[in-house]
């Protein structure tokens, strides 16, 4: 005796439809392939049908890498998905940044805490964009930053602090984790005249850095899947329920800003410019909308400042000579009777030309932005070189790739050479420079950032010694949305002539 299942028939209109679902399908795909004007565009094969190949490339952290090698295999355009190429002609930057192209659709990730609150860092128009950022950018001022050297001074007084610590007890350190301790509360200080305690402690409170990690892995994908996001995280109910991905962050900032505002008391930072913006403007400027901004400007300043610090003392103790040229050149603004706070001032620290350049170096050999700065051609299209991109092309530029583009900067592109700022005309060599980005979405935060880099930068090459525990050791580094290197611990010898001071 056999047993046998009842089966159905297959009923021809579902293999109908399957079959016309099937065609559809492959029809898209060749329409997106060979149709859309840049089928003559090199590239990975399967970045001409699908995201997919640019987000698995974000996910495993290695998509920066990727742009460089195709750049260096393709040439100036390299087809990155099916409507986006990357760009790394000398003429994109002034062409592409510097216009006033619509922002990528990627940007919309950045509305904080749902899609209902717009941040200048979500709004895509340029005009509009230029717009909101006005409403912010008193606050970002230079001149207003320094009103708080004294207590960014407090906080790498703390940094230095753990580093004599480590160099008393010869352990070896971690220094992206103290720089990110360092940088976090810095950024506090500036918006919220508030540390959040990261250093004094010398830990991760609650995590709240390492989950901003795992958010730049999720923001740098999700920004593709917008449709989803908003579905499922980014909508009013999540923002309620205080579980979205940012939400940590958000609350964290949120928390700090209602301190913030309870305190009648508090210097003059970058939220009471913003209240005043908001007194003058109130239906332009709401409570939400400072507490996005608020979230962002301390998102964002950890992590980057954390890699651009460590890609200094990185790339400069890899090369001993600019080590000790830097130290020489501090010598000597000490005989002047400069530089001899224990925190190097940034008045000071601005007259050492070798030590800043240094630092631009190291920032564009490794700086902390990876992702491509995406414009939209518009109606008309775009000709860049000898190629013309039709309208609605997603046109980006990599600054990672263009910081390495021996078209830009020299046959030594790829070589450690501080003195390539010093020699020429060094205006010249910033347009190409995007550490923080270009035209009307240049970053708000670059004064905040130049500021404590000038300062630590100055100071750690002034007062210590720093090798690697293995010098054969390279560092780790995963690219989501930020470069945050790590697992390269250093030893730490503090100078006989600072402890003496």
């Amino acid at each position: 005796m056999s047993l046998s299942w009842p089966t159905e028939p297959v009923r021809p209109s579902l293999v109908l439809f399957a079959a016309i679902l099937l065609s559809f399908a492959c029809g898209f795909a060749l329409y997106r392939r060979h149709f859309t004007g840049l089928a003559s565009i090199p590239g990975p094969y399967w970045a001409s049908f699908t995201r997919l190949w640019q987000v698995y490339h974000i996910f495993i952290g290695d998509h920066n890498l990727c742009s460089i090698s195709l750049h260096e295999k393709h040439g100036y355009f390299v087809r990155i998905a099916p409507e986006e190429v990357s760009v790394s002609h000398p003429d994109g930057p002034r062409i592409i940044l510097q216009a006033l192209l619509r922002k990528g659709d990627w940007y919309r990730i950045f509305a904080v805490p749902d899609f209902r609150f717009k941040t200048p860092q979500s709004t895509l128009d340029a005009k509009a964009k230029i717009k909101r950022s006005k409403l912010f950018l008193s606050g970002f001022s230079l001149s207003n930053l320094l009103k708080s050297e004294q207590y960014y001074d407090a906080n790498i007084g703390q940094l230095l602090n753990w580093m004599d610590a480590h160099a008393a007890e010869h352990r070896p350190m971690h220094l992206d984790k103290f720089f990110s301790y360092t940088a976090f509360d810095n950024a506090g200080e500036a918006v919220f005249s508030q540390s959040f305690g990261f250093i004094a402690k010398g830990e991760d409170i609650d995590g709240s850095i390492e989950n901003s990690r795992y958010l730049n892995r999720y923001l740098g994908i999700a920004g593709y899947f917008y449709w989803l996001h908003v579905l499922l995280v980014a909508n009013p109910i999540m923002t309620w329920l205080g579980i979205m991905p940012i939400g940590h962050v958000f609350r964290t900032s949120k928390t700090a800003l209602q301190k913030r505002r309870a305190d009648p008391d508090a210097r003059f930072d970058i939220i009471a410019h913003w209240l005043r913006t908001q007194k003058q403007a109130p239906d332009q400027l709401s409570d939400r909308e400072i507490e996005s901004q608020a979230t962002l400007s301390v998102a964002a300043g950890s992590d980057t400042l954390s890699c651009a610090l460590q890609s200094f003392v990185y790339h400069m103790i890899k090369h001993p000579a600019s080590w000790r040229r830097a130290r020489a050149e501090i010598r000597e603004a000490q005989a002047k009777g400069h530089c001899t706070d224990r925190v190097i001032s940034y008045h000071d620290s601005q007259e050492l030309v070798y030590v800043q350049a240094c630092l631009s170096e190291a920032m564009r050999m490794f700086g902390p932005s990876p992702f491509g700065l995406a414009r939209v051609a518009p109606p008309g299209g775009l000709r860049i070189g000898d190629q013309y991109f039709p309208k609605g092309t997603v046109l980006s530029i990599n600054p990672q790739v263009m910081q390495r583009s021996k078209d830009c900067w020299g046959p030594d592109a790829h070589e450690w050479n501080p003195d390539r700022w010093l020699i020429g005309h060094a205006g010249a060599k910033y347009k190409f420079f995007l550490v923080y980005g270009m035209g009307y979405n240049r970053c708000p935060g670059e004064h905040l950032a130049q500021l404590q880099l000038s300062k630590i930068a100055a100071t750690l090459v002034r007062d210590y010694n720093i090798c690697q525990v293995d010098p054969t050791n390279e560092w780790v580094c995963k690219t989501f949305l930020n470069c945050v290197p790590h697992s390269w611990p250093v030893y730490i010898e503090k100078q006989q002539d600072t402890e003496q001071r």
